[in-house]
Parts: C-alpha cells; sequence; structure tokens
C-alpha cells in the first residue's frame, strides 16, 4: 500500500428477487463513486438473499448470461470507473470450470476492475451450520452450498486485498493466511443473523484487524428481510489498531473511510508482531 485511497462498505437490506436488488445496488454504488471512492464492497448475498431460485441463477452465472449479475457488475464497474468487490453470488461452476455437485452452488464473491473485467474470485469455505435461537432458528448453508478450499487475495488501488465472506470471520487462521499472502485490508462481506451480530460482530471484526494488523471493511447486510429474518448490520470499517473508523447501523447505506498507507506502516513497525511469532 504506497498511497492512501477510499474505500466504501455498503450495506443492504436485500429482497428475495434480484432485479429490485440490483437496481438498489445501482443506486448505492453511485453514491459510492460520487463520493470518490476506488472500491466499493457489498455485502453477502446482495443480488439474491435465501432466494428459492438460487440454483436457477447458479446457472444462469456459470453461462455468463447477458442479463446476469456479472453482467450487470462487469457494466456497473465500467459506467462509474469503480473497483467492485461483490459480496456473494450463487455459481453452478467452481473457479476451473468444472461443475458444482448436483443441487448445490458455490457462495462467491468476485473482484471486478474499473474496466469491467473479472480478476479474482473466491468461493465461502466456510459454511454456516448452526442453531442461534432466533426466529429461523437453524441455519444449514451445506444444504445449498459447496464450501471452497482456496485462499484468494488480489492487488487493488488500494493495496493488496484478502477475500473472505461472512462466517469465516470466525476462522483466524485464515486471516492468518492472507496476512502471510501480503493482505493490507480484508472484506467480510457478510448476512449475520441479529442474535450472532449482536453478540460477536464488531469483536471479531476488531479481533482480526488487531490480530493482523491490516484494515477490515465488512459490509453486512441489515435490516428486517422478512417476519423470519433480520440481520444485524453495523457495517464498518476497522482500522489496523482495532478501531473503528466509520458504522453503519441499520438500513441501505454507505460507509465509507480512507485507508492510511502509513498508519498501516505505522502500526506494523511499532508492535511487529508478525516478527515475534514462536508458533
Amino acid at each position: 500500500m504506497s498511497k492512501s485511497h477510499s474505500v466504501a462498505a455498503i450495506q443492504m437490506v436485500s429482497g428475495f428477487e434480484v432485479e429490485p436488488n440490483l437496481v438498489k445496488a445501482r443506486e448505492l454504488l453511485e453514491e459510492a463513486a460520487g463520493r470518490g471512492v476506488s472500491v466499493a464492497v457489498l455485502p453477502e448475498n446482495f443480488a439474491a438473499f435465501q432466494s428459492r431460485h438460487l440454483l436457477e441463477i447458479g446457472k444462469a452465472e456459470a453461462g455468463a448470461e447477458e442479463g446476469s449479475i456479472q453482467a450487470f457488475l462487469e457494466r456497473e464497474a465500467r459506467r462509474l470507473g469503480l473497483w467492485i468487490v461483490a459480496g456473494s453470488i450463487p455459481m453452478a461452476t467452481r473457479p476451473d470450470g468444472s461443475a458444482v455437485d448436483e443441487g448445490r452452488v458455490r457462495a462467491s464473491c468476485l473482484v471486478i476492475n474499473a474496466d469491467g473485467r473479472q480478476v479474482a474470485r473466491y468461493d465461502k469455505i466456510h459454511l454456516f451450520d448452526a442453531e442461534v435461537g432466533d426466529s429461523q432458528g437453524r441455519y444449514r448453508e451445506s444444504a445449498v452450498f459447496e464450501p471452497g478450499d482456496t485462499v484468494v487475495s488480489v492487488d487493488t488501488p488500494a493495496g493488496r486485498l484478502g477475500l473472505s465472506i461472512c462466517y469465516d470471520l470466525r476462522f483466524p487462521e485464515l486471516y492468518r493466511r492472507l496476512r502471510e499472502e501480503g493482505a493490507e485490508w480484508v472484506v467480510v462481506p457478510s448476512a449475520f443473523t441479529y442474535r450472532t451480530g449482536e453478540a460477536h460482530w464488531e469483536a471479531l471484526l476488531r479481533a482480526r484487524a488487531i490480530e493482523n494488523q491490516f484494515w477490515v471493511c465488512a459490509p453486512n447486510q441489515g435490516g428486517q428481510h422478512d417476519e423470519r429474518r433480520r440481520t444485524w448490520g453495523h457495517s464498518m470499517i476497522v482500522d489496523p489498531w482495532g478501531g473503528i473508523v466509520t458504522e453503519l447501523e441499520e438500513g441501505p447505506g454507505v460507509a465509507e473511510a480512507q485507508l492510511d498507507a502509513q498508519m498501516l506502516a505505522n502500526t506494523r513497525s511499532a508492535i511487529p508482531v508478525w516478527d515475534h511469532r514462536r508458533l
């Protein structure tokens, strides 16, 4: 990270149909571009939240059809001159082009550069199979999603970026790997439940930033999606010292911050934890 760049965490309250979600995403991406950010990060499931049509959507994305979510992202990136980190979308093929097992898709985070070209893809490694005691009760992502198996980082205008998605946040070894790959900032596009978010969201984000001394950009879903599902919101950007630089509570919006390159360097120099590791 040779110089500072502004990035945006975009918070949404996505519905169950793709087209209205894309309309709202376009509006928020325009707002982010208007603030002069280099990279805008969308939340998990930004285009298809708990859709019954995940398999159908995933197959359309595998074919990269003109009306696909990928086509939307590429078009908006070019139009706005903006890098877009696209939270997660369902994909029926793996990065090598092979088909995902019948009946499932992958949750894929795509990075699109300002020319509208895909430069990275990360498939969510850790799947949320849990019982959290909210009105939905049980979550079984593995019934619908196939886990990824590859750690991914990529160079962006705002520095070397490490990719992760939502439940990954609970697995610190992933973020150590990303730091080893040179990550200067990471994204955690999410759809944290209200219950788990209230208890753990801020603590985990700040911990990952402090442990690894990098910036954390965490756009979340944030609001009431239906009578059973409410997400926590509180999208935030955390600095390498663990400080919350900007935060949204609930509802759609844009949280923007400058990733200060000098602060990153100073933090790593003052407490060189990476050189002090013994295990």
